[in-house]
């Protein structure tokens, strides 16, 4: 009984590109997104964080991601962000930084620094200002020269993903992220003919076929859900205080210039009194001297 799967889930992201059996699933997936970037394509890797599939269904898999090393002893990072938060950009120049540090033991040599390519999957939309989908950070001068061959931060946002025709590998992957729930192995599209995209469609089929990984799958979707309902609350209630403090705000500006306009009108009072007063002297210095030359 075919029932769809969403390879973005935890578990299953990990059992495609974490795991030590689909090894050939990962080479190919950081070819065809870092086609760009790498001198030399990626024949083989080890993944340093194996995912394990005995994990229990209680372990909540908060960081989904998957690290790798390939024989030139370059690093690549995979990871997939469902929801997207204040502080998303600055985690992913960290988490790279991170990566690329870690490198240098107490005492390393600066010369056994390799690149770090890291691979950011987000199934919500980061930036809202802009209308392409993948997005390319390297550190490079203000001539577009790089200081070091330090590696590249690839950021695709899926929300943003609408290509068709589906041409090269990478939009094969991304397609395949964003609506591999929908798809029925049967009855398979064009774009996912290749032997690799087969062997991916596999995958998902597993998780919906045995009933282990489909209660596993299950036991996830819910987490996510839980997750999701939380995280729109937090947005909802950040987003209620946002408004109320930019109403407060508005408040006390109001009343400031209301406080100006006050003030200003006092002062032109106390400016027209002492105008006043200073016509009032005038006139008795005036009749002063009027009455002096009258006693005269």
């Amino acid at each position: 009984m075919h029932r769809p799967i969403d390879p973005k889930v935890d578990c299953v992201f990990k059992t495609l590109f974490g795991s030590d059996d689909h090894r050939d699933l990962l080479i190919h997936f950081l070819n065809a997104l870092l086609a760009e970037d790498l001198a030399a394509p990626i024949t083989a890797v080890d993944i340093l964080n194996p995912y394990n599939e005995r994990e229990t269904l209680d372990d909540k898999l908060t960081v989904v991601d998957v690290k790798a090393r390939d024989s030139a002893r370059r690093i690549f990072q995979i990871e997939i962000q469902l929801l997207v938060f204040a502080n998303l950009a600055p985690r992913i120049l960290y988490t790279w930084a991170d990566l690329f540090s870690q490198q240098l033991q107490s005492g390393g040599d600066y010369r056994a620094l390799q690149p770090v390519y890291a691979i950011w999957i987000l199934d919500a939309t980061l930036f809202r200002d802009r209308p392409e989908y993948a997005h390319r950070y390297r550190l490079l001068d203000d001539r577009g020269r790089a200081l070091v061959d330090h590696g590249t931060i690839r950021l695709f946002e899926l929300s943003k993903f609408d290509v068709d025709p589906v041409q090269s590998d990478a939009e094969r992957w991304l397609k395949f992220l964003k609506d591999g729930e929908s798809l029925d192995s049967t009855r398979l599209p064009a774009w996912m003919q290749p032997p690799i995209m087969r062997s991916a469609m596999s995958t998902l089929n597993a998780f919906s076929e045995k009933e282990r990984d489909y209660h596993r799958y299950q036991s996830r979707q819910e987490a996510l859900r839980v997750q999701r309902a939380v995280a729109y609350e937090l947005e909802e209630r950040r987003a209620a205080e946002q408004a109320a403090l930019q109403a407060a705000e508005a408040a006390l500006q109001a009343a400031e210039v209301e406080r100006q306009a006050k003030e200003a009108a006092l002062q032109d009072k106390e400016a027209a009194l002492q105008d006043k007063e200073a016509a009032l002297a005038e006139i008795a210095r005036l009749k002063a001297l009027l009455d002096q030359q009258t006693k005269r």
